[in-house]
């Protein structure tokens, strides 16, 4: 069997109908910002694979750090001991995160970063005697990804629906100031945490928060004595054109998950940063059971903390987030011109480098494409056919380029987006003026 039949035969992906899985793409190397298969084709990764490769690929600074600490060790437990690169980033997550946040409990995934949090915040509500306040607050259409507790946050029924027999009972609310305050006034005396994924929820489709709410989240909370998780999973480091997208409404949490680019994308990592009042309802004699009974075989994996060492330097010595904002408006000016007028683009919905553009039948009824013609799928196909990687989120063509991309590749990568919209959609516009969807 060649590697193609082999795949098929052994290999079951996420996330995907293995029924109409057909041929592969078999990735073998890459450089820079591009994924080359088995054949030697080259791919522009405009989903940075999956969110998380933010300074490209083979990055030599990234490739040095992870073959030094082989020399040294490539694992070592954190339960009873510690080691050099997990300690080391810790400190250097703590100082460039949002103030207030004192403590680093590593894990693996988004989703374990989201578990611990929950677990945390339960456990802390229980041991500063406030037992009644043990549920969760979470917006509609969120999504912290796979594990149980996770899913029970998460609201994508496509995803998700499924599984409620498995899950815990979690309080909804739609992302406008006045549900929230209705939210929080009525249940605010049982609420263990809020859970939400700052600035722009992206799994629902690259949705965007209007301006002020994740301020009014935080001073709600605090006024309501509910605790604030922010899933910054995939809005961290650098995504929505700040380090983290809180900083962009001057707030900070009692809880912060991190995980995708943490470590450059080069292995799996997450972090769960509380603030040190939080930490202090964990102490206590042994005798108390006041410790935070969980953890992960590979918490603090020196090999993934060295990587993202590496990557916070990167950050500092080439000037990503200063040097990302010229590329933001580029990316903005050329989804205006290109994308947003095609009859069949709803709305382009961009912060920093996270866009969707939402593809409709009819945008003037806003009639949707219905789910089995996999409109977003199909576009994503035909982009990768020239020569760009994309992903969809139903019927929305998800952008998330590295932060490293060249103003060459923006064009490229929108220029693509554009064929292939045109190509499986069909009528390109433009529409009348005042009808354009970018947003």
């Amino acid at each position: 069997m060649n590697l193609s039949d082999k795949d098929k035969a052994y290999v079951w992906h996420p996330f995907t109908q293995m029924r109409e899985w057909t041929e592969p793409l078999i990735i073998e190397r890459a450089e820079g910002n591009e994924l080359i298969d088995i054949d030697g084709r080259r791919y522009l990764d405009g989903v940075s694979s999956l969110w998380v490769s933010i300074h490209g690929h083979r990055k030599r600074e990234l490739d040095d750090a992870v073959r030094a600490q082989l020399d040294k060790v490539a694992h070592s437990t954190l339960l009873g001991l510690s080691n050099v690169p997990s300690i080391e980033l810790a400190e250097r997550l703590i100082k460039i995160a949002p103030p207030g946040l004192g403590k680093v409990f590593y894990s693996d995934s988004g989703s374990t970063a989201v578990e611990v949090a929950l677990k945390i915040a339960f456990q802390y509500q229980r041991q500063r005697g406030r037992a009644d306040k043990r549920k969760f607050l979470a917006l509609t259409d969120a999504y912290h990804g796979d594990t149980v507790g996770a899913v029970s946050v998460g609201g994508i029924d496509l995803f998700h629906e499924i599984f409620h027999p498995l899950l815990f009972h979690v309080l909804r609310v739609a992302p406008t100031l006045e549900a929230l305050e209705h939210s929080l006034a009525a249940h605010g005396h049982e609420l263990a945490a809020l859970v939400i994924e700052p600035l722009v929820q992206g799994a629902a489709g690259m949705l965007l928060q209007p301006p002020g709410f994740l301020r009014a989240a935080r001073e709600l909370c605090r006024a309501h004595d509910v605790l604030l998780i922010c899933d910054e999973v995939a809005t961290g480091f650098g995504r929505t054109g700040t380090m983290f997208a809180c900083e962009q409404e001057g707030i900070s949490p009692d809880l912060l998950c991190l995980a995708k680019g943490i470590s450059g994308g080069y292995l799996p990592l997450a972090a769960t940063l509380v603030t040190d009042q939080i930490f202090g309802a964990f102490l206590g004699a042994q005798a108390d059971k006041r410790t935070f009974f969980h953890g992960h075989t590979y918490t603090g994996n020196p090999l993934a903390c060295a990587a993202g060492i590496a990557s916070l330097d990167l950050f500092v010595r080439e000037r990503v987030i200063e040097r990302m904002q010229p590329k933001i408006a580029r990316l903005a000016a050329r989804l205006g011109e290109h994308i947003a007028p095609l009859a069949h683009v709803l709305e382009v919905r961009q912060r920093g480098f996270m866009i969707g553009i939402e593809l409709v039948r009819n945008r003037a009824t806003r009639e949707p494409y219905d789910y089995d013609e996999a409109i977003g799928a199909r576009v994503c196909q035909a982009v990768c056919r020239r020569g760009v990687i994309l992903r969809p989120l139903g019927p929305v063509v998800v952008l998330l380029p590295p932060l490293s991309i060249t103003d060459e590749e923006i064009d490229r990568l929108v220029g693509a987006a554009r064929e292939s919209i045109v190509e499986v959609c069909g009528a390109t516009g433009p529409l009348p003026a005042g009808q354009g969807g970018s947003q």
